[in-house]
């Protein structure tokens, strides 16, 4: 119940979290301390040096009543350091000044023990000036004020805090040289999210070491992973083109009624092959670049026969992408719309902390159950998307979800509010 409370007002980034940790603690320990060494100091130790110091009061108020006020003046109170002197009687107040912590003690103490007392004047940090009621009239005295309180009671809190803080920043610059890999881990996996790759080297304490190694590692291992299924791909594409082709040299050859089906299977295979190549390149680790998205799809949209309708939403500005494959993604989501509408448009949206790419067509769409499915590879959505539209062998929209996966986005099919139709759209961070 309490974290619940306390946790919109915790600090959300892991150097805010550890200064809490680091301060809180010294924050509580040092209001502690402050809190006790008032109390027993300020309070304790002052009032028994005040009642130290009004015996002595007494015993000239006493020697005032017996002897004249001079011997006095001159013996009992010089003996004690009591400067006595002639006063009209007429009090300016209790003075005092404000960051006086032991004077809040003196005055009560000095009231509730001293009867006649008329003044009590503390605003000289240095002396402490009373005006009575004596046997021989009113009189002052003047005293040093270390005889009541501590001299300069507030160096031991001056000392406190500022060691305090002196502490504090040490602490700091330790705590963010332990951070300082935790966040270059960070940084590292979000841009292999990105498809980018950071160097890396495990540096700080122990355990975060093992992090950063274990990271490497784990990127390692996907980077053997992707370029093993890339060759494999690429390899088993490449083979097939060579007898697809003695096929195609043969047919061209034969003559009969059978002949032209067959034809349109051996180019259903080429097709297929080509296919797999292109999904193979597009798993396979081009460089980042500035890519002007705004140029890009205004060519793509510009070959679609009829041209497709561009849409440009909010500031453009160059986005660190790899071209090739971020190209072919959108391609692939045109061609797809093509296949299937008669009327396509391609809207580009640049925001603040990212972008997205759909587009939009007025065919049949695919049910919300089925969307999933769809971007996985070699899935065929015929019966939702119409048969004798010609459909391809389930690569497109796999392709523009392996690319925009690679650059830490994402694919989102729905329906599109434009054309009414399908809508697919690429989601970036940038």
């Amino acid at each position: 119940m309490i974290g619940r409370f306390l946790k919109p007002f915790a600090p959300r980034t892991l150097y805010g979290r550890a200064a809490a940790i680091l301060l809180l603690p010294m924050l509580t320990l040092q209001l502690a301390v402050a809190a006790v060494f008032v109390q027993r100091h300020f309070e304790d130790v002052t009032a028994q040096m005040t009642n130290n110091l009004l015996l002595e009061v007494e015993l000239v108020l006493r020697a005032l009543e017996r002897q004249p006020f001079d011997e006095v003046q001159q013996g009992v109170a010089e003996e004690l350091k009591i400067e006595l002197r002639s006063w009209d009687g007429v009090p300016s107040g209790n003075r005092m000044v404000f960051y006086d912590i032991s004077g809040r003690t003196i005055v009560p103490l000095m009231r509730s023990r001293l009867d006649g007392l008329l003044e009590i004047d503390l605003s000289d940090l240095d002396f402490v000036l009373l005006g009575l009621m004596s046997p021989k009239g009113p009189v002052q005295l003047k005293l040093e004020r270390d005889r009541v309180s501590a001299s300069n009671p507030h160096q031991v809190l001056v000392l406190m805090v500022f060691t305090g803080i002196f502490m504090t920043l040490i602490a700091y610059v330790f705590l963010r040289n332990q951070l300082r890999p935790i966040k270059r881990l960070s940084v590292a996996s979000a841009a292999f999210g990105r498809g980018q790759r950071v160097e890396l080297t495990p540096s700080g304490a122990l355990e975060v070491r093992a992090a950063g190694q274990a990271f490497l590692d784990m990127r390692d291992r996907i980077e053997r992973q992707i370029e093993q299924r890339t060759m494999m791909l690429s390899g088993v594409s490449h083979d097939l083109r060579t007898p697809i082709t003695r096929l195609q040299l043969a047919l061209e050859l034969m003559e009969g009624p059978e002949v032209e089906d067959l034809k349109k299977d051996v180019a259903a295979m080429q097709m297929m092959v080509d296919s797999f190549l292109n999904y193979a390149r597009d798993l396979a680790a081009d460089p980042v670049e500035d890519v002007d998205l705004v140029a890009l799809c205004t060519q793509l949209a510009a070959r679609m026969t009829p041209p497709a309708g561009f849409e440009l939403v909010g500031a453009p500005r160059l986005c660190a992408l790899r071209p090739v494959p971020i190209g072919r993604a959108i391609e692939n989501l045109l061609v797809n719309a093509g296949r299937y509408g008669s009327q396509i448009i391609l809207a580009l949206h640049f925001e603040e902390t990212g972008l997205s790419i759909a587009v939009h067509d007025d065919g049949p769409g695919i049910p919300e159950a089925q969307r999933a499915a769809a971007a996985k590879p070699f899935v065929r959505l015929e019966a939702a998307r119409g048969q004798n539209k010609g459909g391809g062998v389930g690569l497109g929209l796999a392709i523009a979800a392996d690319v925009a996966r690679s650059h830490g986005g994402q694919l989102v099919l729905g329906g599109s509010a434009e054309l009414g139709g399908l809508s697919a759209e690429i989601r970036l961070p940038q």
